[in-house]
């Protein structure tokens, strides 16, 4: 995970800089195609099937998904590298969001025990205080709409991410999940790229950079599954967000990218909110055990 975090911060840098060649469109595009051909032969050689038995799932999860990765690629070109990490990162903060919505809606069913975890509230409310501090001194840079294309990439995140829990839970191969994900970037990204504008002329720099882009982004992601696949859920998911101290670290080196003491604030308080839901989500409180229990 921590060498997947590393990748993800590398492509974040590879999506800004090629952001001066290309719109997002055309590296959603690039992206996509490049996973889809991996993906393609990946599923090959292991002989597993296009066809699903749950089509309009993998539909949404890929729209979700799809729309996630074209807002903050654009969020990337107007932002700190290391904002728009941050409020794509979100996505944990989301999901406790939906889970208290949830418990609310079922509290009148529930005849004992709360409703809401006190400490899952607090969470989500830090998260929320650390976006406030994030994006006060974008607002400043007139850069509103990038931070809130940003938040939004979160938000849509964390819907693809309850859509793949759930393709998991009813045994749907990775591989198929990833293939119909990349079909679908290939699809909006090429339709994105045309509604803003046409594509733009290719020079060796920009080639290279959608290489780049697509690579790493492929070996992210098959590094941060196999993460999952053979570490403990939970350190995993924290570690993670090593991909934020990357990214600044990358903005700093890179693009000259100074984060103001108030937007490391508002970073800390918001990867601090991520890997406290994420902790809460994976190890509910019992009457008589506490989050430190194994």
């Amino acid at each position: 995970m921590v060498g997947a975090s590393a990748l993800f911060a590398l492509m974040g840098a590879g999506v800004k800089a090629a952001s001066a060649h290309y719109g997002a469109g055309e590296m959603v595009l690039a992206r996509s195609a490049i996973g889809l051909v991996l993906m393609a032969l990946v599923m090959r050689w292991r002989r597993i099937p296009l066809a699903s038995p749950v089509p309009r799932l993998h539909l949404a999860r890929s729209i979700s998904g799809t729309v996630a990765l074209c807002l903050w690629f654009t969020a990337i070109g107007g932002l700190p590298l290391a904002t728009a990490m941050t409020l794509n990162y979100m996505s944990s903060v989301w999901i406790a969001l939906f889970l208290m919505g949830g418990a609310v809606l079922l509290a009148p069913e529930r005849r004992s025990g709360p409703a809401l975890d006190g400490r899952l509230v607090a969470a989500v409310m830090a998260g929320f205080a650390g976006v406030v501090l994030v994006l006060r001194p974008t607002i400043e840079q007139e850069q509103l709409l990038h931070g809130v294309i940003g938040l939004a990439s979160g938000l849509l995140a964390s819907v693809a991410y309850l859509q793949v829990t759930a393709l998991g839970r009813i045994g749907e191969p990775g591989e198929r999940v990833v293939f119909y994900f990349s079909l679908t970037g290939v699809v909006f990204g090429a339709g994105y790229a045309l509604w803003s504008g046409g594509f733009s002329p290719h020079t060796t720099e920009g080639l290279l950079l959608l290489a780049g882009i697509g690579a790493l982004a492929t070996a992210a992601q098959w590094m941060m599954t196999r993460a999952y696949a053979t570490g403990a859920t939970m350190g995993i998911a924290a570690l993670q967000y090593l991909g934020i101290v990357f990214s600044s670290l990358l903005g700093l080196w890179l693009f000259d990218e100074g984060l103001s003491a108030t937007a490391l604030a508002g970073i800390v308080l918001i990867v601090g909110a991520g890997v406290a839901a994420t902790l809460l989500r994976e190890r509910p409180r019992s009457a008589d055990s506490t989050l430190g229990d194994g």
